[in-house]
């Protein structure tokens, strides 16, 4: 595994832990809010999205709150270009919990299903 030290040091000021500071409490705290779930459902396929491309039924404020326990957790990574935010999955996390992020998001995924077809 080839480490970009430029990036984990743009993630530390970014308030990114780093990847031996992520606690499963943390990432199963993060997980079990339905926004958050939501944001990271969204973010399931790898790509980079903006905040603005969420639909989230919450001001900006929370979004905003919501965004940060997911960093915090290590569960996102963040960047800034000028005024806009961008935001994709830390797909690291798989490598301290093999499939634990990724068995969450399919159930969630599979508990919507249920739902809209119900």
């Amino acid at each position: 595994m080839i480490i970009d030290h430029r990036e984990a040091t743009l993630a530390r000021q970014c308030g990114h832990p780093c990847l031996e500071q992520v606690r499963l409490g943390d990432v199963l705290a993060a997980l079990s809010d339905p926004v958050r779930l939501s944001i990271m459902c969204a973010l399931s396929d790898g790509e980079e999205r903006a905040w603005g491309d969420f639909c989230e039924p919450v001001a900006k404020s929370t979004l905003s709150h919501h965004m940060k326990v997911l960093r915090e957790a290590g569960l996102i990574v963040t960047r800034h270009e000028g005024t806009r935010c961008f935001v994709r999955r830390r797909d690291e996390v798989d490598e301290i919990y093999p499939d634990l992020v990724s068995t969450v998001l399919s159930l969630a995924h599979r508990e919507r299903n249920a739902k809209e077809g119900a």
